[in-house]
């Protein structure tokens, strides 16, 4: 295409999936919007549980807290779009809003990624430093290190915006996803991608394998101090405080793993299977964790039975003074 003919975009069409027939439209909206639903309502309900039952006020759960807020955030930035895209029929993001949404979308993947080593580092410390655990792990540290993952976390997703944004954008406008990614946005781009590409593959693996090495490692440290206990019920109590976390962690990182293994190693996949699995591993855990949460975390486990258990008491007294 010539110079002379180029018209910079202004606007981007997200493709969503594909090879979707319109009969399932419907189907496909209803379905993101139960998602949708399920994960505000699980996350809100970890932040209720939080406020409201002092118990929770340990360096644990105000992790575990950044995460719930990371989770319902990128759900907020990714869903509605993608339900608006079936529901209404609506698949049109402007120029700017979508670069708006690449940044939150890589940002907050990476606060998650971060906020996992800190889960790691905090099972690292309560496990295989006991005695130095509230020592170290006081609140205003644990609020110091997620005030500092929140903020290192935004260097990368700005520097990819930064550099992707001045691209001429003058040829096909269509995105092949479900939400702005850098991928999706810059392979529309009339240039040489390759000095934009690599920076950015780099820094989402020091994102990505940055904090995967060390809760590797930390978790390699764990089994080796837990299997130096000599009482096997110790042992096991041990190894269930892991459970929540390992759960978790391997959600956000087995597939997102297996995505670029498999991309190496030359398996490919058709369009609309890429862009679901992608859906999967990115919409799943924020959905997923909150009950991951209330069912293995013991303390969040006993302060959610105590609500519903306080609800309903109130509605058998007046059950039982009516029926007196």
């Amino acid at each position: 295409m010539s110079g002379g003919n180029r018209t910079r975009v202004t606007e981007f069409i997200l493709s969503g999936f594909p090879g979707l027939h319109p009969d399932y439209f419907g189907l496909v909206s209803a379905v993101l919007f139960s998602v949708f639903l399920i994960t505000v309502m699980g996350n809100v309900t970890v932040f209720i549980l939080f406020i409201t039952n002092r118990c929770l006020h340990k360096p644990t759960y105000y992790i575990i807290l950044n995460l719930t807020a990371c989770d319902l955030l990128f759900s907020t930035t990714t869903l509605p779009k993608m339900i608006s895209k079936y529901w209404f029929k609506l698949g049109t993001i402007s120029f700017d809003g979508c670069f708006i949404q690449m940044f939150l979308v890589h940002y907050l993947g990476s606060v998650n990624s971060f906020v996992l080593f800190l889960m790691a580092f905090d099972r690292y410390l309560a496990i295989c430093h006991p005695l130095r655990y509230v020592n170290i792990l006081q609140f205003s540290t644990v609020v110091l290190l997620s005030v500092t993952v929140w903020i290192i976390a935004t260097f990368i997703p700005l520097m990819m915006v930064v550099r992707a944004y001045p691209l001429p954008y003058c040829a096909s406008n269509i995105i092949n996803h479900c939400y702005c990614d850098h991928i999706g946005i810059t392979v529309l781009a009339c240039t040489d991608r390759t000095l934009y590409s690599f920076p950015a593959f780099v820094g989402a693996m020091i994102t990505l394998l940055g904090p995967l090495a060390f809760i590797v490692f930390s978790y390699c440290f764990i089994l080796i101090a837990v299997s130096k206990i000599a009482n096997k019920q110790n042992c096991m109590k041990s190894l269930s405080t892991c459970s929540t976390q390992l759960i978790i962690i391997s959600l956000y990182y087995l597939p997102r793993c297996f995505v670029y293994l498999a991309s190496n190693v030359g398996i490919t996949f058709s369009t609309d299977i890429r862009i679901l699995i992608i859906v999967l591993y990115s919409l799943v855990p924020p959905m997923v964790n909150p009950f991951i949460y209330c069912l293995r975390a013991k303390d969040m486990r006993t302060c959610l039975f105590k609500h519903f258990y306080r609800r309903i008491q109130p509605r058998n007294t007046q059950v039982l003074t009516i029926s007196n």
